[in-house]
């Protein structure tokens, strides 16, 4: 077990690394934007970059997660699988891109936009479609466990972003079409990165036998990723229609400083598939499996707690005079630790997903995110009118949570997984009395705020919450 824990950590830390790498160039331009951009302009921005993630969805129509699922029964020649996901990505991404294109005007009215925000309708169009075609490479380097140059093509993508946003807006004054222009260059440039992975994989065929059990595997995870889209995003809209731009962007601004927790969760996730897929019929594999949800909300919880201590602080540091995020954005910091607690929920909902993965039970997806989208509308049209982006931020944790909660139930019918449950409910005792303490500390020093952070990890080591397994395993890594 712990041969296999050590492999998982380490190519979470590679995948973190670029994660982190790449998302802290793109953290970047948070305060840039806030700085270059006015909350009205960074708010359209924001409820554009939402429909995307929606409409990714559709382009992707799930071929990355069955190529994976798979090319892992064909390890010796997946390019028949690579080939016919291929295909009907570009098959589908050209189809939308060309409706989207012709269609930008009256769509970016619909959306609430306006007529004027056409052009950056247009460049989303085929940031989409490039997107869509370089996933099924980048699912490709997960297979062959090539965490490396997964982490190099992502981390030079960002970069490329990071300049471009730079150039455009505040060298060439483009405004916000200049965000979507610096989008659109950089995901060109991540395609040609991949030609290595194209040329070794491509072929010109498309299997006709092959689709169907793409197709039966991918389609389903549409309604589901259009469920989880909608938890991760369906709140801007909303926000919009009940509020103005300027809310949207300073709630988005304070959204994204989530990003810390958001590196966690996703440094795992990408380790986390191709490890228990390759993993699932190893003796004992269940066991290892339901270890692994007790590691991670350890780390997560804890990592929840120190943001949530000290992200005040992190946002007013001054860099050549200048705060991290424009003073103009402050007035949203409260939804903050909401939003990184909706994190760890989702880091559970993406552990839970081991279960009805290798199950091949991918459509109870698009019945446990429709819960989770409708728990995340229904709880932003009660709280928004009520509290303003607070209710934004509260309905997204909400739908973390429900959607989480379903999976769990839902994993142990289709292929039962032994979470150490007693284990998990120790964790989230100790760290809800360890939050508790750092709500009545609010404001208070950072030696009473690094007090309250050794809390709830002193109260686990006094009730005895590592096994002997666990230290001599540890004892075993560290000597390693």
């Amino acid at each position: 077990m712990w041969k296999d824990l050590k492999a998982l950590g380490k190519e979470s830390v590679i995948y973190g690394l670029s994660t982190v790498v790449a998302r802290l160039l793109n953290f970047l331009l948070l305060p840039f934007y806030t700085h270059y951009l006015v909350p009205g302009e960074y708010g359209a921005v924001s409820t554009l970059f939402a429909y995307i993630a929606f409409l990714n969805v559709l382009y992707q129509h799930g071929m990355d997660q069955a190529y994976m699922r798979f090319a892992a029964d064909r390890k010796k020649d997946p390019g028949p699988v690579f080939s016919t996901a291929f295909w009907s990505l570009l098959g589908v991404s050209l189809a939308f891109s060309l409706a989207i294109h012709l269609g930008a005007a009256p769509l970016a009215r619909w959306g609430g936009l306006g007529a004027a925000a056409a052009g950056m309708v247009r460049c989303s169009a085929w940031i989409m479609a490039l997107d869509a075609l370089a996933t099924v490479a980048f699912a490709d380097l997960r297979m062959d466990h090539r965490a490396w140059t997964y982490a190099g093509v992502k981390s030079l993508n960002i970069a490329l972003n990071v300049f471009l946003n730079v150039l455009f807006l505040r060298g060439m004054r483009l405004g916000p079409a200049g965000v979507f222009w610096a989008s659109l260059l950089s995901s060109l440039a991540t395609l040609a990165l991949l030609a290595p992975v194209f040329a070794a994989r491509l072929r010109a065929r498309f299997s006709g036998a092959l689709y169907p059990e793409l197709a039966r595997f991918g389609l389903p995870l549409i309604p589901a990723g259009l469920g989880a889209m909608a938890i991760q995003v369906i709140d801007r809209p909303i926000l919009l229609a009940m509020t103005d731009e300027a809310t949207v962007g300073i709630y988005q601004a304070n959204y994204r400083l989530g990003i810390f927790m958001m590196l966690l969760v996703s440094m795992f996730d990408q380790a986390w598939r191709p490890f228990y897929l390759q993993r699932a019929d190893a003796p004992d594999s269940r066991r290892l499996l339901g270890r692994v949800l007790t590691y991670f909300l350890a780390g997560s919880l804890w990592a929840t707690l120190a943001l949530s201590l000290f992200i005040p602080d992190i946002v007013r540091l001054q860099v050549h005079g200048r705060s991290l995020i424009h003073p103009a954005y402050w007035s949203g910091l409260g939804v903050v630790p909401v939003v990184l607690a909706g994190y760890v929920f989702y880091g559970a909902y993406i552990n839970f997903m081991a279960s009805v993965t290798l199950a091949k039970r991918t459509d109870i997806l698009a019945w446990i995110t429709a819960l989770g989208a409708a728990v995340n509308v229904a709880v932003n049209l009660a709280l928004i009118p009520r509290w303003g982006m607070m209710g934004a931020a509260w309905a997204t944790f909400a739908a973390y949570a429900a959607t989480a909660a379903a999976l769990y139930l839902a994993g142990r019918k289709v292929y039962p997984i032994p979470y150490e449950n007693g284990r998990v409910a120790a964790l989230l005792l100790a760290f809800a009395a360890a939050g508790a303490a750092a709500w009545r500390l609010s404001g208070a020093g950072v030696g009473a705020r690094l007090a309250v952070l050794l809390l709830a990890p002193i109260l686990l080591w006094a009730a005895g919450f590592l096994t002997d397994e666990e230290r001599a395993g540890l004892g075993r890594l560290f000597r390693a």
